[in-house]
C-alpha cells in the first residue's frame, strides 16, 4: 500500500480535503493510506474541529499546533514539523492543497528531502506578488511533481511559466499537469444534499429563500485598515437600504476584532443586517444555495455562488477565478462603496440573461485526481 501525507491547515483546505479522503475510502482505501497532519496554521481551533466531524474527514493522524505568528517562524515551524514526519514515516507522496503558509511549508519539506509533491489548486494566479499567497502558490507549482488545476486558465497559466505536461514517469523537472476540473464543486453538489436534510439555519435566522444577501469580510487587507472596512460596511448598509432584503454577515474572529464600536453599532442597530457566529460548513452550504446575492473577500466563496448561480461582489482587486469575472457573473470592487454599490446594481439588472458555463468541470475530480495518483505512485 502507498502512503500519502496530506497536509492541511486552515478551514478551506478542511473542507477541500473532504473530496480526496471521500474519494478514498470509496475506491482507493486497499491501495492508498492517506495521513493527515494537521499544521494547527487556523488560529481558532474550534472553527477547524467541527468541520472534521460534520464533513466525515479522518481525524489528522499528525498535529503541529503551530498557531498563528509571522510568516517566517509560522511557515518555518510547519517546515521543521512536517520534515520530520516524513522522515520517520517514509511517505510516497506529500500532497497539498491551494496557497496557504501550510501548503508552502509542506512543499518545501517535500521537494527538499525529494519526496513527490502533489498540488490541488495549481497553476492559480492573482498576478499580485504582494499577496503572500501568489508567492506560495508559485513556489509551491515550480516544486511539484503532480500538478492538478482546476481551470483551463490555471493550464495556461502554467504554460506560461514554462510548467508543461511530460509523460510517465513524471519528476519535479517532467511533471504531469492536469485539468480536473474543482473539487470544491464536487463538495458542494455532494454536501449540498446533505445540508437539506440537516442544516436548520434558514429556519434559525427566519428566513425564506431567495429574500437575503450573504456577506463574508475576512482579508487582513480588508479588515485591517479601519478605512476600507468601513467603506465595505456602509456599502453594505446602502445595499439594504436599495434592495430592502437582509444580509446574513458571518463574522470571522479577525472581523469581529477589528471592527470599530462605531461600525459595530452601525451594523447592530440595522434591522436589515443579520450578525452570526461564523456558520458550520453545511451551514454555509444551506445559505448559499437559498441566499439571492453573495458579497465576499473569499476565493471559495467567490466559486461556491457560481457553484449555486449567484451573482457575486467580490471585495478584492484581483482575483485568481478570472472566469467569474470575465463571464459576468462577479464584479470585482475591492474596499471602495461607490463600486460595491454599483455592482450590485449592475449585477441584479443583468442576473436573468447570465450564463453559467460549466468552468469548474463535471464534479469528478476528485475521483480522477486519485486516479491519476494511483496510477502514478504504481508506474
Amino acid at each position: 500500500m502507498k502512503k500519502i501525507l496530506t497536509v492541511i491547515g486552515a478551514r478551506p483546505q478542511i473542507i477541500k480535503a473532504a473530496a480526496i479522503s471521500r474519494a478514498i475510502a470509496n475506491h482507493w482505501k486497499n491501495e492508498i493510506q492517506e495521513d493527515i497532519v494537521h499544521t494547527g496554521q487556523h488560529y481558532d481551533q474550534n472553527m477547524s474541529e467541527v468541520f472534521f466531524e460534520e464533513l466525515g474527514i479522518p481525524k489528522p493522524a499528525f498535529n503541529l499546533q503551530v498557531g498563528s505568528g509571522t510568516h517566517g517562524s509560522q511557515t518555518g515551524a510547519m517546515l521543521a514539523g512536517i520534515e520530520k514526519i516524513l522522515l520517520e514515516h517514509k511517505h510516497d507522496a506529500v500532497l497539498v492543497y491551494g496557497d496557504t503558509n501550510s501548503t508552502l511549508a509542506g512543499a518545501l519539506a517535500a521537494v527538499k528531502i525529494h519526496v513527490p509533491l502533489i498540488h490541488i489548486e495549481a497553476g492559480l494566479r492573482s498576478f499580485n506578488k504582494r499577496m503572500p499567497e501568489e508567492i506560495n502558490r508559485i513556489m509551491c507549482d515550480h516544486a511539484s511533481t503532480l500538478l492538478f488545476s482546476p481551470t483551463k486558465q490555471g493550464i495556461n497559466n502554467l504554460e506560461k511559466e514554462g510548467i508543461k505536461h511530460s509523460d510517465l514517469p513524471y519528476s519535479a523537472e517532467h511533471p504531469g499537469v492536469f485539468h480536473c476540473g474543482d473539487i470544491m464543486f464536487d463538495n458542494s453538489r455532494y454536501f449540498a444534499e446533505i445540508s437539506k436534510s440537516k442544516s436548520t439555519i434558514i429556519k434559525d435566522l427566519a428566513l425564506t429563500e431567495q429574500s437575503f444577501g450573504l456577506c463574508t469580510i475576512h482579508r487582513d487587507t480588508n479588515t485591517d485598515q479601519s478605512e476600507l472596512l468601513a467603506q465595505i460596511i456602509e456599502g453594505l448598509l446602502e445595499i439594504t437600504a436599495l434592495s430592502g432584503k437582509k444580509v446574513v454577515l458571518p463574522l470571522h474572529p479577525r472581523t469581529r476584532n477589528k471592527m470599530s464600536v462605531e461600525l459595530a453599532t452601525k451594523l447592530e442597530s440595522n434591522p436589515h443586517i443579520i450578525l452570526t457566529e461564523p456558520l458550520s460548513f453545511l451551514d454555509m452550504v444551506e445559505m448559499e444555495s437559498c441566499c439571492d446575492f453573495v458579497i465576499t473577500d473569499s476565493g471559495g466563496v467567490q466559486k461556491e455562488a457560481f457553484f449555486f448561480k449567484k451573482p457575486c461582489i467580490i471585495l478584492r482587486d484581483q482575483t485568481e477565478w478570472v472566469e467569474l469575472v470575465s463571464n459576468g457573473n462577479a464584479i470585482l470592487t475591492g474596499a471602495n462603496r461607490d463600486k460595491i454599490i454599483k455592482a450590485y446594481q449592475d449585477l441584479i439588472a443583468k442576473e436573468s440573461t447570465m450564463t453559467w458555463p460549466a468552468f469548474f468541470g463535471d464534479g469528478s475530480a476528485s475521483e480522477f485526481i486519485c486516479q491519476t495518483i494511483f496510477d502514478y505512485l504504481h508506474s
